[in-house]
């Protein structure tokens, strides 16, 4: 799995998702919060399957 997704979009996909569970986990939003944990986890990887499947790469460095 080459590397999709660039370090400013990581940032805001794992901010994005930790704040969505938070809501989920206090009972603020309903249970689609828990929704979170996709953009959560694609930012820690680094990696997109949709974004592979599109053919987009918003990595600023293409090898990695």
């Amino acid at each position: 799995m080459n590397k999709n997704i660039g370090s400013i979009e990581r940032i805001i996909r794992i901010l994005a998702g930790l704040v969505l569970i938070a809501l989920a986990a206090t009972s603020t939003v309903g249970w689609w919060g828990w929704l979170g944990l996709v953009p959560l986890a694609t930012g820690l990887m680094g990696w997109c399957p949709p974004y592979s499947l599109l053919g987009i790469n918003t990595c600023r460095n293409r090898n990695v």
